[in-house]
């Protein structure tokens, strides 16, 4: 796994091996997220990654939140809970020399925040885990008005009071744009 593009383009991450315990966690793929970038840069959406503050939920290695600081996010807050994904996550930021916030909290419980621009929400898929986490953010102001979140999931996640943008397919994932 490698930043694809930006300052820190070509930049290995570490990941999952194979084998490890870890087996719950399931990095964006690197062609997936070039696709999520491409369709972010080159979309109808404006100019949403520079100096945008990014919010990447369910983190885990935090490939998605670095990518956006290589391509011009100005911070980004990474919400984790699980110890594996929180060490790689770590590892990640010392390799990149990355400076950013890690927040070591069950995403559906993730207490008072500040209000971000763009959100990245990966949760394991088919457990309704990104709609909980979506409400509860909401309700904690880590939400900026008109925030553009890219959610992946398995099936069409339920928008709830979220405008959908746009939906991708990419293999078993589904990636959905939608703003607040």
């Amino acid at each position: 796994m490698r930043i694809v593009g930006g300052a820190w383009r070509g930049r290995r991450l570490a990941t999952v091996g194979k084998g490890d315990v870890a087996t719950h966690l399931r990095p964006t793929t690197d062609r997936v997220r070039e696709s999520i970038f491409n369709l972010l840069e080159n979309g109808r959406h404006g100019d949403v990654l520079r100096n945008a503050r990014v919010l990447d939920v369910f983190a885990g290695t935090g490939a998605l939140g670095l990518e956006a600081l290589s391509r011009g996010a100005s911070q980004a807050t990474f919400i984790e809970q699980g110890r594996k994904a929180l060490t790689l996550l770590r590892e990640n930021m010392r390799l990149l020399d990355a400076s950013a916030r890690i927040v070591a909290r069950d995403a559906r419980k993730p207490g008072p925040g500040t209000p971000h621009d763009l959100v990245f929400l990966d949760p394991p898929y088919g457990q309704g885990l990104g709609e909980k986490a979506i409400a509860a953010l909401r309700a904690e102001g880590w939400l900026a008005p008109d925030a553009l979140i890219v959610w992946e999931e398995g099936t069409p996640p339920t928008l709830d009071g979220l405008t959908p943008v746009d939906q991708r397919r990419y293999g078993d994932t589904i990636v959905t744009l939608a703003r607040t």
